[in-house]
Parts: structure tokens; C-alpha cells; sequence
């Protein structure tokens, strides 16, 4: 039996000893001592990955590419214009390609090997570390999932004004619970590896609203004049600073994936390698669509493009249709990828782990957690439905930390490169995005304050 299967565990599940699983120091004779060998086999930590590098590619496909991710782009290019906006999008998808890349390496980096993002940011720096990156990754993954619950009901109320154009029973919130309710739903399936089918039709469905988004945008706007579409960002200095604030959190946004170790997890040996591949092929998808569906929608529709780009393509009705659908097949798999740590972390609180997943308990329990927190997303969505400025407040206060720094930090001080420009180029990538991130969260939450001033809580906005 190897070492890590023999380390005492408590009954949350968690090491004893204070261990980078992220356990807490318990005083080992207060608590019951269990062996994997005890551990119901579907709850143990340290089993090892089954899945191929192509699964990790569309699990990371899923929770990057989505349309609350992809179709707010356009409307970022309106705050930035053209070369910026470009220049933005570029560094982006090349910042976080490489701190994927980089973080895929961690995986077991001092020879144990780490299946959560906050175990291994433990490993590195300490339980201050943990904490703060519990707190980042929660951030990260509730936002997330509370934007991505707003776009979904706007994908529905769309359908609905659609075919019903003076109708207004089904209202966004309405959209939003039905939503919620579905997530409660698919909630109950165990674990990563068991979205894999789920996942996989969620990357076709990227590409499906993403071709129609392309296309639709091209057709409308050759129906328009274009000598009345216009590329030039209005209003006064502090508005367009404001603006590109909001933008830069948006573009971050784009790119947020917390739980690239808990994908890792679940992908078998090579797991390096095999991540690195997934990586690279979920890129692939990411830069195809990303940079054709943000400069399409802008050049179509210029300063008059919408935070969500679907709402500005009204005819032909049918690809219309076929794109909010798909759009909300998609954000199904997403939610459901980031929802999974704060199930991960309640379940090992709240479960025994001695007992199966099936068992009455366990399945009390997770019908508990999950209940409770597809409750609360699904409130707060319908509260305030403000898609655009959450996209950039999440983009800054979670996403920038756990993708653009923080994989870059641990990897200098694991790696430590003797080249000094190895160390200058990464610290100017770490400084200047946490320069980026504090100016998106300042520009986001005036947005979300002038929101509020302008709009009333569970606003039925289109």
C-alpha cells in the first residue's frame, strides 16, 4: 500500500495531518484514523485519473468557451476600439495559454501529486495560500456560474419573444428559476469525469452559436448602411476610462478556467502530458472562435452592439433559435463544471466517506448542498440581471488571480529560472494584470452602481 493511502484520515474526509490535500490540523486522538481501505472507492482522493487527453480538451473547452465568455466580446471591442481591442483579445489568449501550461506542470511538481487548485497552491505557499485561494476559486466559480445563469435566461426570454413577440408572461426571472431548477437537476450526477458526454455535446454547441453568431453578424450587417455604423467610443474622458475597464474585465473573463487541477485530476497517466494536449486543443477552439465572433459582431454593428451579441440578431428567426438553444445546452455544462469544487467542499464537510455516494446519507446530504446552492444562484441571478457587469467583476476579482497570476507565481518559486529574462518577462505579465484587475473591478462596480440606481431589483430586461 502506498504512502498516501495509509496517512490517517478524518471523517471529513480531509488529511490529519495537515497535509497539501488541504486538511486542517485535527488532533489525531479526538478523531476516527481512516485508511483509503475504509473510504467508499468513489470518494477517495488519491485514485487516479481515467480520462484522455481529449476529454481534459473539452472539459476545458467547456468552462472557457461559453457564450457568456464568447458574446459579450463584441461589445468589449465597442469600449476599446479596433487596435486595442485586438492587441487585449491577443494577450489574453497567449497569457493564459502559457500560465495553463505552466500549471499543467505543477500537477506533482515535488513528487505528490495534487487534484485541487487550492491543495496545490498549499503545497507552495503555505496555508495562507490555501485560504486565499479557496476564496479566489470560490469567488471565481459562483460568479461564474451566476453570470452564466443570467445569459441562459436571456436565451430563453429571447426564444420566448421570438414566437411570442407581444407576450410578456415569461419574464427573465422566470427564465432564470426554470434554469436554476434544471441545474438542481443535473447537480445530482457524481462527479467531472461523469460530464465528459455532457461536455463533449457542450464544445459542439460552441461551435454551433459560434458559426451562427458569425454568420448572422455578417448578414446583418450588410443589411445596414454602413456609412451609419460607427467605430468611434462616445462620451465624455472618464466614460471611456470606465469603459476600458469594463472591457479588460470582460476579455478576462473569457479566459477564466479556476479548476484546471481538478480536470487533471481526471485524466490518466501521462497526466502532464496529456493535459498539455488537452490544453492546447481547448486553445484551438478558444482562438478560432474568440477573435472571429468579437471582430464580426463589431464590425456588423460598431458602438450599438449589445453585451450580448445574440440580442442584436433579429432575421432570419430560425438560426436565431437555433443559436439560443445552443447557447444554453452549452452554459449547462459549464455550471455545471463550476459548481463541482463547491460541492467537492461541502460534500467532504458534510458526508461519509466511509459510505458509498448512493448511500441514504450521502444522498441526503448532497440533495441538501446542491438544493441550497442552485437556490442562491438562481436568487441572486433573478435579483439583479446585470449579465455585463458581473462578466467584469468576476473577470477581475476571480478569474485574473487563479489564470493570469498565480499560476506564473508558483511556477517561479518551484522553478526559480536562473535567466534573467525569464524573471523579467514574467514579472511584467504579473504586474501588469494585477494592474488590469484592479481597474476592472473599479470600472465594474461603478457600472453595477449606476445599474442599480437605473433599474429595479428582478428587472425584466431583454
Amino acid at each position: 500500500m502506498s504512502e498516501s493511502s495509509t496517512r490517517p484520515l478524518t471523517r471529513a474526509g480531509t488529511y490529519a495531518d495537515d497535509s497539501a490535500y488541504g486538511g486542517q490540523k485535527f488532533d489525531v486522538e479526538k478523531t476516527n484514523k481512516l485508511t483509503d481501505d475504509d473510504i467508499a472507492p468513489e470518494l477517495q482522493l488519491n485514485r487516479k485519473g481515467v480520462g484522455s487527453w481529449f476529454s481534459a480538451g473539452y472539459h476545458i473547452g467547456t468552462t472557457i468557451a461559453v457564450p457568456a465568455a464568447i458574446l459579450p466580446l463584441p461589445y468589449a471591442f465597442s469600449q476599446l476600439s479596433w487596435g486595442p481591442a485586438i492587441i487585449a483579445l491577443l494577450m489574453g489568449t497567449c497569457t493564459t495559454y502559457y500560465s495553463s501550461w505552466l500549471l499543467a506542470g505543477l500537477f506533482n511538481w515535488n513528487g505528490q501529486t495534487y487534484y485541487r487548485y487550492r491543495d496545490l497552491v498549499k503545497s507552495i505557499f503555505g496555508r495562507r495560500g490555501f485560504y486565499a485561494a479557496t476564496f479566489f476559486q470560490q469567488v471565481a466559480s459562483l460568479g461564474n456560474n451566476l453570470a452564466i445563469a443570467i445569459v441562459a435566461g436571456q436565451s430563453m426570454k429571447a426564444l420566448y419573444i421570438t414566437y411570442n413577440p407581444d407576450g410578456d408572461t415569461f419574464k427573465l426571472p422566470y427564465c432564470i428559476i426554470v434554469f436554476g431548477f434544471f441545474q438542481f437537476i443535473m447537480s445530482q450526477l457524481p462527479d467531472l469525469h461523469s460530464l465528459r458526454f455532457v461536455n463533449a455535446l457542450s464544445n459542439i454547441c460552441t461551435l454551433v452559436f459560434s458559426t451562427i453568431a458569425i454568420g448572422m453578424s455578417i448578414h446583418n450587417g450588410r443589411q445596414l448602411d454602413r456609412s451609419t455604423v460607427n467605430y468611434e467610443v462616445p462620451g465624455s474622458l472618464t466614460t471611456k476610462i470606465m469603459g476600458v475597464f469594463l472591457a479588460l474585465g470582460s476579455i478576462a473573463f473569457a479566459f477564466g478556467d479556476t479548476i484546471l487541477p481538478e480536470i487533471q485530476a481526471t485524466v490518466k497517466e501521462p497526466a502532464i502530458l496529456n493535459m498539455r494536449k488537452g490544453i492546447t486543443m481547448a486553445y484551438c477552439l478558444i482562438s478560432s472562435t474568440y477573435f472571429t465572433v468579437a471582430i464580426s459582431g463589431y464590425w456588423a454593428f460598431g458602438q450599438t452592439v449589445l453585451p450580448y451579441l445574440l440580442n442584436n440578431l433579429a432575421t432570419p428567426t430560425w438560426p436565431v433559435t437555433i443559436a439560443n438553444i445552443a447557447a444554453i445546452i452549452q452554459i449547462t455544462g459549464c455550471y455545471q463544471v463550476y459548481c463541482r469544487p463547491t460541492y467537492e467542499y461541502f460534500e467532504m464537510k458534510f458526508c461519509d466517506v466511509r459510505q458509498s455516494r448512493l448511500s441514504k446519507r450521502n444522498l441526503f446530504a448532497r440533495l441538501c448542498i446542491t438544493l441550497v446552492y442552485n437556490v442562491i444562484i438562481t436568487f441572486l441571478a433573478a435579483l439583479i440581471p446585470f449579465f455585463g457587469d458581473f462578466v467584469a467583476l468576476v473577470g477581475a476579482i476571480g478569474f485574473i488571480p487563479m489564470d493570469f497570476l498565480l499560476p506564473i507565481i508558483m511556477w517561479l518559486k518551484v522553478r526559480r529560472p536562473h535567466r534573467w529574462w525569464a524573471w523579467t518577462a514574467n514579472i511584467t505579465i504579473i504586474v501588469f494584470y494585477s494592474i488590469v484587475a484592479v481597474c476592472a473591478c473599479v470600472g465594474a462596480i461603478r457600472q453595477i452602481h449606476i445599474d442599480v440606481g437605473t433599474y429595479k431589483v428582478f428587472a425584466d430586461l431583454a
